[in-house]
């Protein structure tokens, strides 16, 4: 892997409260016009630029992208941002309950993520991976992180613990979701150095969120190389923004489905359907999470069931086919149901398990849905094992919590 230190634009302690931000695709337009109502400071008047204007206005509307930047610079004019003297390293750690991780913030080579070191688990749109090429372009920086995981190295858990032992450089509750966020700069030049090395020898970095901001930042950095007759590799713009996270310090919670109709069954016959490939067992009206790989918990009627997927009805060998997420799609979702693809079938949603099973219950309760699927969470070396493998998941089947934090810093390409 090929990456440096780099110095970080982020706002002073007294203004990261109001910096700060949630994603720009974890919420829509109005949730961010809400979330930032009275606070000119909010990094959404960035990264969710259409609220400026009135609401409706198109959000790819090119006076959308050009406001981005004029409050990119507003920001550092004001002082809202600043950019640190030196090139850093930093440290950033999330608490979700009685569990922390700690993430390394660095600038990753888009070389890396053409050559294939940087891995992928999902396919990425075009009109998506365009519309973040517009945003790293008119801002001449990455705004917001990826969330890259590594398989972990002892001699770099041990510097990173050094320093959380300080008093951080940023430590505070969000208050939409409870979490805990605190943030440190490492800027020991022998520190800098080592981690250097010890983050170079490792053989691949894997995406656990942000497939698209990272096509998008490489893409970018591939038009300015091809752009500029003098490239050296060293331009600012060969890197983008990552925070990376050990693999043994990462959860992932569960993608639930909900599906409208039984694609004309009665309840009894899609019951019986679903008794050719797995072990029903009805568990009644309280909640029923699956308890293992292969187990799912099915919502029909005001009745909870557990169903296991029999022997033989999944390939052990196949790292897409043992997923829980192939299995239910192949077995359930299209073979009784009759849905083909998950990215456009409307009679299908997705639930993140950190909404919780009660949400399942409810859409089903609403009548909005008939009959919702909860899935075991994937494990992170199943994701390593298949983007090792050259494949790629099924949609809807990773949910990392907690999310990144925008604002905390950001990577500048000039």
């Amino acid at each position: 892997m090929k990456v440096r230190p780099f110095r970080g634009i982020r706002p002073p302690k007294q203004f990261v409260l109001d910096v700060n931000s949630r994603p720009y695709d974890v919420l829509n337009s109005e949730e961010a016009r809400r979330e930032c109502e009275g606070n000119e400071k909010s990094l959404y008047h960035i990264i969710k630029p259409e609220i400026n204007f009135a609401p409706g206005t198109d959000e790819h509307d090119p006076k959308v992208y050009t406001s981005a930047r004029e409050h990119f610079d507003l920001f550092r004019q004001k002082g809202w941002l600043v950019q640190d003297a030196k090139p850093m390293y930093y440290i950033y750690a999330q608490t979700m309950g009685d569990r922390t991780q700690y993430g390394l913030v660095l600038a990753a080579n888009f070389e890396d993520y053409m050559s294939g070191k940087i891995k992928k688990h999902e396919l990425t749109r075009r009109d998506k991976e365009e519309d973040r090429m517009k945003h790293v372009r008119i801002n001449d920086a990455n705004i917001e992180p990826v969330f890259f995981a590594y398989k972990h190295v002892d001699e770099l858990d041990a510097i990173i613990a050094r320093y959380t032992a300080t008093t951080p450089e940023y430590d505070f509750v969000a208050a939409i979701d409870g979490f805990g966020h605190k943030f440190w700069c490492i800027d020991d030049d022998k520190d800098i150095a080592r981690i250097t090395e010890l983050v170079s020898a490792i053989p691949a970095m894997y995406i656990a969120d942000g497939h698209h901001r990272s096509a998008a930042a490489a893409l970018v950095g591939n038009e300015r190389k091809n752009a500029n007759p003098n490239h050296t590799g060293e331009e600012e713009y060969n890197y983008f923004l990552a925070v990376c996270f050990p693999d043994n310090q990462l959860n992932i919670i569960d993608y639930n489905r909900v599906v409208r109709d039984l694609n004309g069954l009665t309840d009894e016959q899609f019951l019986n359907a679903l008794a050719e490939n797995f072990e029903v067992e009805c568990k009644g009206a309280d909640i029923y999470k699956p308890v293992s790989l292969h187990n799912f918990s099915l919502y029909l009627s005001g009745k909870w069931y557990s169903l296991t997927a029999k022997p033989g009805r999944y390939n052990d060998a196949d790292p897409i086919g043992v997923l829980d997420v192939t299995i239910s799609s192949n077995l359930i979702l299209d073979q009784i149901l009759g849905i083909k693809d998950l990215r456009s079938d409307k009679r299908i949603d997705f639930v993140g398990g950190i909404r919780g099973l009660g949400e399942l219950k409810r859409r089903v309760d609403s009548g909005e849905m008939k009959v919702a699927l909860a899935l075991y969470p994937v494990t992170m070396q199943q994701i390593i094992d298949i983007a090792d493998s050259g494949n790629i998941m099924p949609p809807k089947t990773t949910w990392f919590e907690p999310k990144l934090r925008s604002g905390l810093v950001i990577h500048s390409l000039v």
